[in-house]
């Protein structure tokens, strides 16, 4: 049982009695038991009744959510045509202070418009008995109507006190008002469990940003067989959707099938030891109206043993067909978090450890660890106001692919030092290291400070650097820089290899949504890759009809003697000559690259126009009803982005944008014009026949891929490249000169 002590006014503090029931039945005097800090409760939602129906059918899609402190930390399967949905879902939740209630809110999943409310409840945590299990009955209220009946849902809840392990989130200890002899009684409570206290961090903030996971789950879709038919041809479109706790992932969409093959292949972290459930549904894709819903599965990955490959043929319930998964479940190490005084790199047991892991000769050994980043967050300065006290709550967010890891918050600074160090295992040396820092919030969601993105091959090793941060687009300054130091340690050869295969696909991205300029912007670097094109055709065409006779004849003669000559490897040996030739002119100070002013000019433009939207969604709602419009022009915005994107990346590979990948270009040119050279055409495209016919009989499961693409891939666009570009600080910040100031 839990209650509230108030000892003489001077500290309001909770405490958990423990009765002890004696063998006559009566219960001993209460004992009070000092706060462990921090609780685990197991919830189980059961099922609801007699819910409130939303849609035209007479019926509801009702999902729950559940809140702690304002945030998110859980949020249920929706229950398609239902008003007496079973869930029975589990989730463990992390809680800070007993004294803030669970919500719990039903909501009626609408497609492309906004969810329909259907009730709410909380659940006094501090009524709870720790360690027993509890069926909890809440009744549904509207807080506009309170007469309203809006049904009931079914809790099993289990509280149990966490001691002794918490990981590293935040630090120091909690500013209660402690007096007198509170102060004494309580002070070895405090050193015991400083460790582990979180200040003020939601249990959102816990789960999805900076909770180390325990091991990786690596899925494999591989195909679906016999799915239900719902288009009226008898076929359908489908795709899968997979969810285990905040994680997500989508696959692509099959059109016209009943026997989809996807082979695909993403990964999710493991926070818990015993697993957790995977929620799988399918659906078929229908333009312009709701999505038809085809059947669901859940995997259990407690019931799966680990370092072991698993074939799942899962079987759809609420529909028809089954779905083929290979699923692995492995440890993981891959992240930490340390302060200042523990550096891997600087024990030079452990320098000569990561070293020798990533040599030269160990290229075939575990192909996936491609090399070892550490990152240093050292501090920031003069970062921009965001609490009414003239003040901010800063803390930091380091991303680097699906990896998510943040530092403690400072309270009331806005020159937040952390000294804090990250480290990563790199899986794809063409990442991008995201670091955010935002303010955090008692009440509501943290506040955007500003933001650097850093391509991993740009990293100069070892030199403490302040970077400028930018805004949400990474297209202009905002206020205050960061100082980081990185060091980045990779194996080549790994790193070449592994260029060839997709990319990790981020399962915590920002949808999509319509954008005249960003629609606009895309238009425009399309155009102007079409328009080499056309000027190329323009120039053969002047050449054509001698407008000036020397070039035509020049190029006459040049038609004459590479058409006469001509062999295969001539593509790539003239492609070879392009590279060579832009990189003498980089080294020798003549850079024909410009700066693109042009997509600087329209980010902004965005930009801008993406604050006048934020400020606009609330009064004009006119997207809603032309949903169908707005998906089809967010197709096309998309369209245009990848090719207009796929032909600045062809530019920027030839302009030594990102030099690691224009050189790997020279040796894969150079083996090309070799084999063409020396080896007949009709053996290399026997060859590539017999390899493409005989692929699926010697690799069932392999996932489809094209190394050319792949390749591409990591090329940055002209939109990328503005983004990562770093910003001069301020020459206000230099230590030095600051230094000089207050001397002053």
């Amino acid at each position: 049982m839990l209650d509230t002590c108030k000892l003489k006014g001077a500290c309001n503090l909770p405490f958990v009695y423990n009765k002890k029931i004696n063998t006559a039945g009566t219960s001993n005097a209460d004992v009070p038991l000092a706060d462990p800090g921090m609780y685990q409760l197991d919830i189980t939602l059961r099922r609801g009744q007699s819910l409130a129906a939303r849609d035209r059918g007479g019926t509801s899609d009702p999902y729950v959510k559940f809140k702690i402190g304002g945030k998110e930390v859980f949020r249920s399967k929706i229950i398609h045509k239902n008003l007496n949905p079973v869930w029975e879902e589990k989730s463990c939740i992390f809680v800070e202070h007993l004294r803030e209630p669970l919500y719990i809110k039903v909501f009626d999943y609408d497609f492309g418009l906004q969810d329909d409310f259907m009730g709410s409840a909380f659940l006094d945590l501090t009524q709870l008995e720790l360690n027993r299990p509890t069926d909890v009955t809440l009744t549904l209220k509207d807080p506009h109507y309170p007469d309203h009946y809006l049904g009931i849902i079914l809790l099993s809840v289990i509280l149990t006190p966490k001691e002794g392990e918490h990981r590293d989130v935040t630090y120091g200890r909690p500013s209660l008002p402690v007096l007198g002899f509170c102060r004494a009684e309580l002070q070895s409570m405090y050193d015991q469990n400083a460790q582990f206290q979180t200040q003020s961090l939601r249990l959102s903030d816990v789960h999805r940003k900076s909770q180390l996971w325990r091991g990786i789950v690596s899925i494999t879709l591989i195909e679906g067989r016999d799915l239900k038919a719902m288009d009226s041809n008898g076929l359908s479109d489908p795709y899968v959707k997979f969810r285990l706790g905040h994680q997500k992932y989508k696959s692509k969409i099959m059109p016209k099938t009943l026997n989809p093959q996807w082979r695909e292949q993403f990964d999710f972290h493991l926070y818990e030891e015993r697993g957790g459930i995977i929620d799988i549904t399918a659906w078929d894709k229908d333009a312009g109206k709701r999505d038809d819903f085809i059947g669901r599965c859940q995997v259990d990955l407690s019931s799966l043993s680990r370092e072991q490959t698993h074939k799942l043929e899962l079987q759809l319930e609420e529909g028809e067909g089954h779905l083929v998964l290979l699923v692995t479940l492995t440890a993981s190490a891959t992240v930490s978090i340390s302060d200042l005084s523990i550096n891997s790199l600087e024990d030079q047991k452990e320098r000569e450890e990561i070293l020798r892991r990533y040599s030269p000769l160990r290229i075939f050994h575990n192909l996936k660890d491609v090399g070892f980043l550490q990152v240093k967050v050292i501090r920031a300065e003069g970062l921009m106001v965001a609490d009414v006290t003239g003040k901010s709550d800063p803390f930091c967010v380091v991303e680097l692919n699906n990896d998510r890891l943040l530092t403690h918050t400072v309270y009331k600074n806005l020159n937040p030092e952390w000294n804090k160090i990250f480290t990563f295992n790199i899986k794809d040396i063409h990442s991008v290291l995201e670091v955010t820092v935002y303010d955090e919030d008692r009440d509501r969601s943290a506040d955007f400070l500003g933001k650097v993105a850093i391509p991993l091959l740009s990293i100069q090793n070892g030199e403490q650097k302040a970077y400028v941060l930018k805004n949400k687009q990474l297209t202009g300054p905002t206020k205050g820089v960061i100082y980081l130091e990185i060091d980045v340690i990779f194996n080549a050869v790994k790193a070449s290899l592994r260029t060839l295969i997709p990319k990790e696909q981020k399962y915590i991205e920002e949808e999509n949504r319509l954008s005249k300029q960003l629609l606009l912007r895309n238009f425009i670097r399309m155009k102007r890759c079409v328009m080499v094109l056309v000027n190329a055709a323009y120039f053969v065409n002047s050449c054509f009809d001698w407008d000036s006779p020397p070039r035509s004849l020049a190029a006459f003669v040049l038609f004459l003697f590479v058409v006469w000559n001509f062999e295969l490897y001539m593509i790539p040996l003239v492609l070879l000559l392009l590279l060579t030739w832009n990189y003498f002119l980089i080294i020798s100070g003549k850079d024909n690259r410009q700066r693109d002013t042009v997509v600087e000019d329209m980010l902004e433009d965005e930009e801008e126009e993406d604050d006048k939207d934020d400020k606009d969604s609330e009064k004009k709602g006119f997207i809603n009803k032309i949903y169908a419009i707005q998906e089809v022009c967010i197709s096309v915005q998309n369209i245009l982005d990848e090719v207009a994107s796929f032909g600045e990346r062809i530019k920027n590979t030839f302009n030594w944008t990102v030099p690691f990948l224009s050189w790997l270009a020279i040796v894969a040119f150079c083996v090309f014009t070799v084999i063409l050279y020396f080896i007949p055409l009709r053996y290399i495209v026997l060859v590539w026949g017999i390899n493409k016919f005989t692929k699926k009989l010697r690799s069932p499961y392999a996932i489809d891929n094209n190394e050319l693409l792949d390749f591409l891939s990591r090329v940055p666009s002209d939109v990328q490249v503005v983004q990562y570009q770093e910003l001069k600080p301020d020459p206000s910040h230099s230590p030095c000169k600051r230094k000089k100031n207050n001397l002053g």
